[in-house]
């Protein structure tokens, strides 16, 4: 197939480019609009119990699937006429809206509610809305009816402030700020690539190929995720990654195949033979790359939470069309170019403006990255132990990690969501996102003093405030309240309110939560429980539980296609060893700086927690991306080792050279990549921020000490063991196997070996 792509690059690289543009252009055309139909949620087990009990208050009570919250203050507090004037006109606009499912407020609500619903010092209250329409159009529908409030209601009261908060402005906001991070990280991140390239490639000629596959693979996945929302959710923060790996990827794989071209053309091989060659082991490398990184960030489809999910969408997609990109149009626009693919050489122009000659041509021995792979390994047990130690020691605060849910903290704190949120924290006793609504599915033939009893047990909890029962009567600790209106019971269903002053996601609130399920519910009954605090809890356990089985596919994928590609069985698991060790400094950090608040949380608001799903997010995609380098540098390794006497030796000159030969481009590429993932950083959306910060460190750690220096003092240390495999398995190697030098050799004898000794995959 390569050899017939590289042909087809020879004799049409006109066709392959104007159909590669035209492709271009009508998934750009469908593609761009994306953002329209992505939601900035998906954190949510659907399957949980949560899950159900939401689905019961929307069915059966009219319950919003989200809440629109206002905070009024004006002249005179919250019992001032100028505040109780402008809250009941919003509530007045809400009603009016289709989409209104339950209203409260410290005006309208029954005086035992409302009383709650007035801050600790009486100077503002709060109108809480719920609305349907689910993650995708509650927000939008907050949108429409916050334009309505601002344009019809508040300029007619220039003396009273409504701020707008609640999980429905939250997601609406977190939608428009992340487009406006999109762009910003792209116009950090573009230039600042390009002016690598031009610094690795030299010609702004070659420096422009990556960027033009970058946005090919970029374009493409858009125009996948657009078609994917058809039929399920995706979540807008995919399109983080499409353009960040987009851009990586497609500078990874060009760098390579434009490198080799290069290598093969100093070897004095005529053009037309050399990206023959190149496309024979290159490009074989970049597809089986592809392969194994798509692979990784696939098994995030087994998470059932829609975010994990959208991630694996954008990432296959995105893997798909940077290979195919890279390795159908790259040889079409080396051929097209010819000579002038070195055109523009902005290096040789500066050496010419310093007056300074081209550096002679260096062999490999007195080249950088020979001398430093043969240094390491001369130390190898040394470097080996303290680069394990000091991996180690930086993913120890990753030990004390706390797991917590996605709140308005996420948004700077400009944001009106994330001011509404700090309010309802600090100067309301009741902060409804700290309640607890349980839902008893099966309550025919309950009295009212079987509510009222469970009702009172509940309220006895500690840090419980307050406990709404169907029937009405609001409880709190031993008083009783009058009843309000009867709405917790409908179509044999009953629900409870119960409200709590233990912060979200800390040790008492998950210890209050424990201590509610051990009350037995009304005669018995099963109950449900839902409410932020329960839904976390259930996600963290939906993340815990398919875990192992994702961890176990994610290992046993590239264990396989190491073994292909190797026909070792030592190889492979040295990888799975060195690439979860690249990772450990990675999620000490997002625990040390986002968790525990150090180095000011880069800009963030620290809540104590990390949203559970961004550690499992970053090992999927940075094991990925950690698998990408090892094909590069293991696959020459390889081509070295073949070509040798195989001999422990040889080991070491192979791995030297393998080194030679890719460490350039491998520390290019990872720079390149480090550049698109620390433009996240840039985005004003916290837990986007940290995984910025968490691909980054991953990335860099990676290309640096683990495969750099980890990598051939491990080699050396296990010698001809690293291409050692069991007879079996070298026989379906040989049938199988995939090789970037075609088909492996059959097996010589020697007899220096022994039948107990190591032997390499061709026996």
């Amino acid at each position: 197939m390569l050899h017939r792509i590289a042909r087809l690059a020879l004799t049409a690289p006109r066709r392959v480019i104007a159909v590669a543009v035209l492709l271009m252009i009508g998934a750009a055309v469908f593609g761009v609009p994306v953002t329209g139909s992505l939601s900035a949620g998906g954190f949510q087990d659907p399957t949980s119990q949560s899950a159900r009990a939401s689905q019961t208050l929307a069915d059966k009570f009219g319950q919003g699937d989200m809440q629109l919250v206002f905070t009024v203050t004006g002249p005179g507090g919250a019992a001032g006429d100028a505040a109780r004037a402008v809250g009941t006109d919003i509530v007045d606009r809400i009603k009016e809206s289709p989409h209104a499912a339950d209203i409260q407020s410290a005006w309208t609500s029954p005086r035992p509610v409302a009383a709650q619903l007035i801050s600790k010092d009486g100077s503002s209250g709060l109108i809480v809305a719920g609305l349907t329409g689910g993650e995708n159009d509650a927000q939008k529908h907050a949108e429409q009816l916050l334009a309505q409030i601002q344009a019809e209601v508040l300029p007619q009261h220039p003396d009273v402030t409504a701020v707008a908060g609640g999980g429905a402005m939250v997601y609406s906001q977190i939608n428009h700020q992340t487009e406006r991070d999109l762009l910003l990280m792209e116009s950090i991140a573009i230039p600042l690539s390009f002016l690598v390239l031009v610094w690795v490639f030299g010609g702004l000629l070659a420096a422009a190929l990556p960027m033009a596959v970058g946005a090919l693979a970029i374009v493409g996945s858009m125009a996948v995720l657009r078609g994917i929302t058809f039929f399920t959710d995706v979540s807008i923060f995919a399109l983080n990654l499409s353009i960040a790996m987009g851009l990586a990827l497609a500078i990874d794989y060009t760098l390579l195949i434009i490198s080799r071209y290069r290598d093969e053309l100093k070897t004095g091989a005529a053009p037309e033979q050399a990206l023959i060659r190149t496309m024979a082991t290159a490009g074989r490398t970049v597809l089986f790359s592809a392969v194994t990184v798509a692979l990784s960030m696939a098994a995030m489809v087994l998470f059932p939470m829609y975010f994990l999910k959208s991630f694996a969408y954008a990432g296959i997609a995105t893997v798909a069309f940077a290979a195919f990109a890279a390795v159908i149009v790259t040889p079409a626009v080396i051929v097209l170019l010819g000579d002038r693919l070195d055109a523009l050489d902005v290096r040789r122009l500066m050496r010419r403006i310093l007056h300074r000659a081209d550096p002679p041509p260096k062999p490999v021995a007195e080249q950088f990255w020979y001398r430093a792979a043969k240094g390491v390994m001369k130390r190898a047990v040394l470097i080996g132990v303290l680069g394990v130690t000091v991996l180690l020691l930086l993913g120890v605060p990753f030990l004390g990690v706390k797991w917590g849910m996605p709140d308005d903290r996420v948004l700077p704190t400009s944001a009106s969501a994330h001011q509404v949120g700090d309010e309802l924290r600090d100067d309301f006793a009741t902060n409804t996102d700290t309640a607890v609504t349980i839902v008893v599915p099966d309550a025919d033939r309950l009295t009212p003093a079987d509510f009222e009893n469970y009702a009172a047990e509940l309220s006895r909890v500690e840090d419980v405030t307050s406990v709404t029962a169907p029937t009405g009567t609001f409880v709190s600790g031993d008083k009783v309240g009058p009843p309000a209106a009867a709405t917790g019971v409908a179509e044999g269903s009953a629900f409870l309110t119960v409200g709590s002053s233990a912060p979200l996601f800390s040790d008492a609130s998950e210890t209050q939560l424990d201590r509610l399920h051990e009350v037995r519910g009304p005669d018995d009954r099963a109950v449900e429980f839902t409410g932020i605090a329960q839904a976390n809890r259930d996600s963290v356990e939906a993340i815990t539980t398919r875990l192992p089985l994702v961890l176990g596919v994610i290992a046993l994928i590239t264990f396989a296609l190491l073994f292909l590609l190797t026909g070792s069985v030592v190889l492979p698991l040295k990888a799975l060893v060195l690439n979860v060790l690249s990772l450990t400094a990675a999620f000490g950090a997002l625990a040390w700086i986002f968790q525990d608040g150090h180095l000011g949380a880069f800009g963030t608001t620290s809540t104590g927690t990390l949203v559970a799903n961004m550690p499992v997010l970053l090992f999927c995609i940075a094991f990925g991306l950690s698998m990408d380098y090892e094909v590069f540098l293991i696959s020459r390794i390889r081509e070295y080792w073949l070509e040798s006497g195989q001999t422990r030796a040889d080991n070491d000159e192979s791995v030297a050279l393998g080194l030679a030969r890719t460490g350039k481009v491998i520390t290019a590429a990872a720079l390149v990549m480090s550049i698109s993932f620390a433009a996240l950083i840039a985005a004003q959306v916290s837990f986007m921020r940290m995984f910025g910060v968490g691909l980054t460190l991953a990335v860099l750690v990676d290309a640096s000490l683990v495969r750099m220096m980890l990598v051939p003092a491990f080699m050396h240390v296990l010698g001809r063991w690293n291409w050692w495999a069991p007879k079996p398995l070298v026989k379906l190697h040989q049938k199988i196997g995939i090789s970037e030098s075609g088909p492996a050799p059959a097996p010589r004898p020697t007899a220096s070996v022994s039948a107990s000794a190591p032997v390499s995959e061709t026996g």
